[in-house]
């Protein structure tokens, strides 16, 4: 995994929390937190928590004893999490690598992560982590993108992307997000890590609704989409994302986008 797929700063963190968390994050966000509500957990830690739209949805269901830690691993998403969560106390907001978590063993009864592990360069090593936090008995619980034929919004805007830059073109939405949806590579994965009862649940939800402009610009600026598009051609940023809203308008119509988005829930035991 390139550096840059990992990298969310600049403007990025501000126009993913504005318009991608609403767009395709927000209904599974909800789906998680009362997941992990149901299991009733007194140390929590979240991984991966980009700008808190799971951490603000899980906070309020949470014991009032229950001690929550959330991490990421880019500080401007943190900040962004913390502040549009506002004070509260049990809540630790801490910068940490999924890779190597700086906690003792066996301190959370429950390990969460939305939409993260995707972005694990070695996900079993992730996952081992996960494994070594969490008390015996402890749950993991993750979710991940379908196949990208799935989620026909991004799968709009990468192909507008490949036939903008046919050469070399942008492939972040189909390597990262989208390329960590074969279940049982998922199930493997966490087998190897030390695992069990696994379960994969395949949910689907409705994207938005936003205008075309406000989907093409949610994903080429503010994803590491934009560090790519950049990288090519530091001035076709607004004629590339101004072409995705074209494309989106083509394929779903004038009005406000509400398609389907596909992703697995996976729960597993330490």
């Amino acid at each position: 995994m390139a550096e840059k797929d990992k990298l969310f700063a600049g403007a990025i963190p501000e126009i993913y929390e504005r318009l991608l968390v609403p767009l395709i994050f927000e209904g599974f966000a909800r789906d998680l937190a009362e997941r992990v509500a149901r299991l009733n957990p007194l140390d929590v830690l979240e991984i991966a928590a980009g700008t808190g739209v799971v951490t603000r949805a899980l906070a309020p269901l949470l014991d009032p004893e229950a001690q929550f830690v959330v991490t990421d691993l880019n500080q401007p998403m943190l900040d962004i999490a913390a502040a549009k969560q506002g004070g509260e106390e049990r809540i630790v907001w801490q910068q940490a690598d999924a890779l190597a978590l700086p906690f003792d063993d066996e301190s959370f009864d429950v390990v969460l992560c939305q939409f993260g592990v995707m972005f694990f360069p070695d996900r079993v090593k992730g996952y081992r982590e996960a494994h070594r936090v969490l008390k015996p008995g402890g749950h993991f619980l993750i979710n991940v993108w379908d196949r990208i034929e799935a989620n026909e919004v991004p799968e709009t805007v990468a192909e507008v992307l490949e036939a903008r830059f046919p050469e070399n073109p942008p492939r972040f939405i189909r390597r990262v997000p989208h390329g960590y949806a074969d279940p049982e590579t998922i199930r493997a994965d966490l087998e190897a890590a030390g695992f069990s009862d696994i379960t994969l649940e395949t949910l689907e939800k409705k994207t938005g609704p936003a205008s075309a402009s406000d989907a093409a610009t949610a994903f080429c600026q503010g994803t590491p989409i934009r560090n790519e598009i950049e990288e090519r051609d530091a001035s076709a940023l607004a004629a590339v994302t101004e072409a995705a809203a074209e494309a989106l308008t083509r394929r779903f119509g004038s009005g406000m986008i509400e398609e389907r988005i596909r992703a697995h829930v996976v729960s597993a035991v330490r």
